[in-house]
């Protein structure tokens, strides 16, 4: 359960930062309904109750160095802007250049002597990575696309302590780094791992 300066944190959060920004024009009018909207691509905005459900496993706090991979509309990495302020850094990693714009030109509508996300950047996806393994460790990582099995080479870009939180098999899962991870036979001995319920995505892309 998030805890009342969570949630209040996350109400600030969207409140800060309207949906109807990072929707193609012809779904803004829906940007209130608590549904997933299209953003072209194959992509979608996802539903704000899904992001919320996300964000408070997360629970990203001031300071935090975050990487929100598959950053869409960048609507979410804004959201996380937010989050942990000034004194962090939020990357959202995107492969679709259309999309990469679009979030770029969305962020740069937000008055910044309102809300201050100087701590967000978009970064195009380098093909065949995973993450951004060269800008770790992350104190938290956000995948907004569902994948069949738990990336391992996710869970190494993770300081030790940190959250990943990842839909796996349409399963929501909340990852915890307390050791070394590897993708061999002792690689589950690094993490521990809940299940959050179901919950659908766009597939998480590898190549």
């Amino acid at each position: 359960m998030a805890s009342d300066r969570q949630a209040d944190s996350l109400a600030e959060a969207f409140a800060q930062v309207p949906r109807e920004l990072f929707l193609p024009a012809k779904e803004r009018g829906f940007a209130s309904s608590n549904v997933p909207l299209q953003i072209g691509d194959g992509q979608t905005n996802s539903q704000p109750s899904t992001v919320a459900d996300m964000l408070t496993l997360l629970g990203p706090r001031e300071g935090d160095r975050v990487l929100d991979l598959g950053s869409g509309s960048g609507w979410t990495t804004a959201l996380l802007g937010v989050l942990v302020g000034g004194r962090g850094r939020v990357s959202g990693v995107e492969r679709y250049r259309r999309l990469i714009d679009g979030a770029r030109a969305s962020l740069s509508e937000i008055d910044p002597d309102a809300v201050d996300l100087g701590s967000v950047e978009i970064i195009a996806a380098t093909e065949g990575v995973l993450g951004l393994p060269e800008a770790g460790p992350f104190d938290r990582i956000l995948v907004s696309a569902g994948s069949e099995s738990l990336p391992y080479e996710l869970v190494e870009q993770l300081s030790i302590g940190g959250v990943m939180v990842i839909p796996v098999g349409g399963e929501m899962l909340r990852v915890v780094r307390i050791g070394s991870a590897d993708s061999g036979a002792d690689a589950d001995a690094g993490i521990t791992v809940t299940r959050h319920g179901s919950y659908r995505f766009v597939p998480l892309i590898r190549d």
